[in-house]
């Protein structure tokens, strides 16, 4: 009986995928997946702010994700409940026990989106989808690398 080399064999199939799924325009792939995409390719750097004494974690943001800058953008994620000023909540790639701030979860993973109308009453955990014009955050940390703008909630 011949021996299989899974490991191999994984690797020879899901190879050509990953290919054809690099070759796609980031607008290609799943609906509301392509804003955590970008953010996850943005590398980030532990910082020293000396006026307040601690480390921070601060991005390089990618030519490509500087493209993006002002334009709309869907996100698709977790309601996480945080008690932020006005009209902005934290949305995560990942569920609350596993977010950012809770969980073991990078930056990358958490938007800061600022409603332009009054926001609707959201329950924790709770999977929406946003659209909002995308701006970049690099050095104010009293809010997230990533921002949606004038977002709006497109699915509750």
């Amino acid at each position: 009986m011949e021996k299989i080399n899974y490991k191999r064999n994984t690797w020879s199939m899901a190879l050509p995928l990953l290919l054809i799924l690099g070759a796609l325009p980031i607008s290609a792939l799943a609906p509301g997946s392509d804003g955590w995409q970008m953010f996850a390719r943005v590398p980030f750097k532990s910082t020293y702010f000396k006026e307040i004494n601690e480390y921070f974690l601060v991005p390089t943001f990618t030519k490509e994700l500087r493209a993006q800058e002002g334009k709309e953008m869907d996100l698709r994620g977790h309601f996480i409940p945080m008690d932020m000023d006005g009209n902005s909540i934290v949305l995560s790639k990942f569920p609350y026990a596993a977010c950012f701030f809770c969980g073991g979860a990078g930056p990358e993973s958490v938007a800061e989106v600022q409603f332009k109308n009054k926001k609707r009453k959201l329950k924790p955990d709770q999977v929406i989808s946003v659209r909002g014009k995308l701006q970049l955050n690099g050095t104010d940390i009293n809010h997230l690398n990533f921002i949606l703008k004038d977002a709006e909630l497109i699915q509750p």
